[in-house]
């Protein structure tokens, strides 16, 4: 459908002088479509409503120590990193391709067409002649346009057929990382059941850290909605539906932040359900698992924040070792040790965690967390408090 904005600037051009009403078919055909995506470009900045104005931040990388190599900030699926994710874009491109030579064949003989045809029926109307003579039911050209478009479609068949056995493996490849993915509203927990052995599982949210070079197999579900992990630097969407399980698998090829996004509307801050697995060498994801496995820090500092903290209702969400043993919202055990709060929507700082236990309907509307009316006292004990869980 065209908004006002298209129809004027097309109106404009079916309007101007002198101009074969031909050529100006053509136009509309190729122009139409630019004018279009660029005023709905304008139009969705122009937008007002809930949060405009705002801005979602995407947080620098750099966890785990240095910057990565790869993968920072960039979502395109034509910067693959991941065998699954290069056999998508593989078969992207041979799609375009075909999609942009049958544009510019059909775009190249209606061209010639048009010009053709239009100037034999100025000529013929002045040399008091018919139209030109109409051809039907030509074979050769039946055929073509029968045999070709057949050729085609089996030979994406095919090779969607051969990209389809590389992404879905019903097996996890041999060596791989096992790691649960679970999607709430609106955040993503993570558990290793079983790399550690001797029934130690690490728990932790929103921020998954794989090894280099190593299969990642996901096993993936919901708690609540369906929700679709999609990082596409690593691998293609998969989605989580309560009371299912799907799996998918990526390996990553070089350290590196990959962001994504869930691919599935899932409520009212779907779009701030953000994804972020970052690739480091295999000895550094070894000490980040023990890490994450040991208890929560005990700091006498910060006990009166800890006593507030299992006081309040934080505790009916939150699990924190040897605190609180929360099942609705991220495991906190290790949350000074992530880079990012509420689903990566925002750096982790003492500021921002602040804000964001003061009332996080600010910071994330319609999130299932509430402000607890805590006073400016009471939220810097807190806060001192979950800071110091590295």
């Amino acid at each position: 459908m065209l908004d006002g904005r298209a129809r004027r600037i097309l109106g404009g051009v079916a309007r101007v002088p002198g101009v074969p009403g031909g050529l100006l078919a053509l136009l509309l055909l190729v122009v139409g479509p630019l004018v279009v995506a660029l005023t709905a470009g304008t139009a969705a900045a122009d937008s007002s409503g809930p949060g405009a104005g705002a801005s979602t931040t995407v947080c620098a990388p750099g966890v785990l120590g240095g910057p990565p190599t790869s993968g920072a900030g960039v979502t395109s699926i034509f910067g693959a990193d991941s065998p699954p994710a290069e056999s998508i874009r593989h078969l992207a491109w041979l799609v375009l391709g075909i999609c942009a030579a049958i544009f510019v064949v059909v775009e190249a003989l209606l061209f010639v067409a048009v010009v053709r045809f239009r100037r034999r029926k100025r000529e013929a109307a002045l040399a008091g002649e018919p139209e030109p003579t109409q051809l039907y039911g030509s074979n050769p050209i039946e055929l073509a346009w029968t045999v070709v478009p057949l050729l085609i479609v089996f030979v994406l068949g095919l090779v969607t057929i051969r990209t389809i056995r590389e992404v879905q493996l019903t097996e996890p490849p041999e060596g791989a990382l096992r790691v649960q993915v679970i999607g709430h509203q609106w955040w993503w927990e993570y558990r290793f059941p079983d790399e550690l052995g001797n029934g130690r599982e690490v728990v932790t949210a929103n921020e998954l850290v794989v090894p280099v070079g190593r299969p990642v197999w996901l096993e993936l579900e919901s708690a609540d909605v369906i929700h679709s992990w999609w990082v596409p630097r690593l691998a293609g969407k998969t989605d989580c539906i309560p009371g299912r399980t799907n799996v998918t698998w990526f390996k990553a090829r070089r350290p590196g932040l990959y962001l994504g996004q869930c691919a599935e509307y899932c409520g009212t801050q779907h779009a701030n359900m953000l994804l972020r697995v970052t690739a480091v060498e295999p000895d550094a994801f070894r000490e980040w698992l023990e890490q994450q496995a040991s208890p929560a820090v005990v700091d006498p500092a910060v006990d009166e924040g800890r006593r507030l903290f299992a006081g309040f209702a934080c505790l009916n969400c939150h699990a924190i070792d040897g605190v609180s043993a929360g099942m609705f919202g991220p495991n906190l055990t290790h949350l000074a040790s992530r880079e990012t709060i509420g689903s990566g929507i925002l750096p982790l700082t003492r500021d921002t965690l602040r804000a964001w236990i003061d009332d996080p309907q600010k910071l994330k509307i319609g999130c299932n967390m509430p402000s607890l009316k805590l006073d400016d006292r009471e939220l810097d004990l807190i806060t001192d408090y979950l800071l110091t869980l590295r």
